[in-house]
């Protein structure tokens, strides 16, 4: 089962996969991109998250159906990070990012069984230096993006909230079922 946790920044998917992966020792974890780039500025950008969504779409892709990985931000993460700083009018840089970035989804989300949506709600806040604009932001155009079939190919999505013990109990839900298919 190839799973992707997606959420914007501090939403809970640290603690999530965390949580998934002292209870299912057998899956590869991967880790978010951003912790795989040399140089990474300060200030999010066009670039930086253009960057990290071609670090996830290569991870990805090099899973076959049947693998068991588990990772931590997935592509369509970064197309919601883009979409959110175009509708912030944030200045981005220039390079013709959109149409590169719908393609690497797309491609990337074609090895994805189960996409884990944790939207934004409860207990968890953030502080100025956060950027909370930017995560609201984010969060709205992950969960309208998370509801377009053409970026998705044939994975399964699903929205997963409560407490950390909740949130895990669905997505073992969700695998239990798909399994069962």
């Amino acid at each position: 089962m190839r799973i992707v946790v997606s959420g914007t920044h501090a939403s809970g998917k640290s603690t999530l996969i965390g949580d998934f992966s002292a209870a299912h020792p057998g899956y590869e974890v991967l880790s978010d991109p951003y912790e795989l780039l040399d140089e990474a500025g300060d200030e999010p950008d066009a670039g930086l998250f253009l960057a990290q969504l071609g670090i996830s779409a290569r991870r990805l892709t090099a899973f076959e159906q049947g693998a068991k990985v588990i990772a931590e931000r997935g592509p369509l993460d970064f197309l919601a990070y883009l979409t959110a700083l175009d509708e912030l009018g944030r200045v981005s840089r220039p390079g013709g990012h959109p149409a590169r970035a719908l393609d690497l989804t797309v491609a990337a989300m074609a090895h994805v069984d189960l996409l884990v949506i944790l939207p934004l709600g409860g207990d968890i806040r953030v502080p100025a230096d956060e950027d909370p604009q930017l995560r609201e932001a984010m969060d709205g155009a992950l969960l309208e993006l998370s509801d377009d079939p053409d970026l998705l190919g044939d994975a399964t999505v699903i929205e997963v909230t409560g407490a950390p013990t909740a949130r895990l109990a669905q997505v073992e839900a969700a695998i239990a079922d798909l399994d069962g298919r």
